[in-house]
């Protein structure tokens, strides 16, 4: 692929076994349609972001799970079309799904999304765990991007099993470099990313 740096790879090319569901270049997102600049269903990240999944996958294997991921690098221009869209009127198509207690302008300002975004550096990835056994996704008391307090860390209203669930990612996650965001308990970001201050905007193409 072509980007601005040589530093960016699709994520499977270089963490073996790693599967992913690149939602926004889908319609199963909370936009409800494929998102400007996601040309390719992959993931992509840069070089440290690859290996830092791949120790990941290896140790989530080791205890019977593999990782899926659902987005690495965003491009700043599926930012800004995300920032469009809170704006447009309330259509109801994924509100239920995805925000059901706030507005959508709501999201920025209770930091759900942001305008300017850790996944456009290229070192921050959302992603959950699967059953090696049967390949099923392990409940986490509620799916990608919803909105809403139920996605902390340390939530009330979820399982014993969820949260257990929750707590291994993250013990995962963190023993191989990661930092977590509190409101979302599929978002990672680096500790040691190599562009900390550099807000890329190539297209997954």
């Amino acid at each position: 692929m072509e980007s601005t740096t040589d530093d960016f790879f699709f994520v499977d090319d270089l963490a073996s076994g790693i599967r992913w569901d690149a939602k926004y270049a889908t319609w199963d997102n909370f936009t409800g349609k494929p998102v400007d600049g996601y040309l390719a269903n992959r993931v992509v990240g840069t070089r440290a972001l690859c290996a830092a999944l791949e120790r990941a996958q290896r140790k989530a294997a080791s205890a019977g799970f593999g990782l899926l991921l659902w987005d690495g690098y965003r491009p700043q221009h599926a930012v800004d079309c995300f920032l469009r869209w809170s704006r447009q009127p309330e259509d109801g198509r994924t509100k239920a799904r995805h925000y059901p207690r706030i507005g959508r302008a709501e999201m920025f300002e209770r930091g759900y999304v942001a305008a300017r975004s850790g996944h456009s550096r290229g070192g921050t990835v959302d992603l959950t765990l699967y059953d090696l056994a049967t390949n099923e996704l392990v409940p986490m008391g509620g799916d990608h991007d919803l909105m809403d307090p139920v996605s902390h860390h340390g939530a009330p209203g979820i399982t014993p099993a969820e949260t257990r669930n929750r707590r291994h990612l993250r013990s995962i996650m963190e023993a191989c470099g990661f930092s977590a965001y509190e409101r979302e308990w599929w978002h990672y970001t680096l500790d040691d990313e190599p562009y900390p201050d550099t807000y890329f905007d190539f297209p997954i193409a």
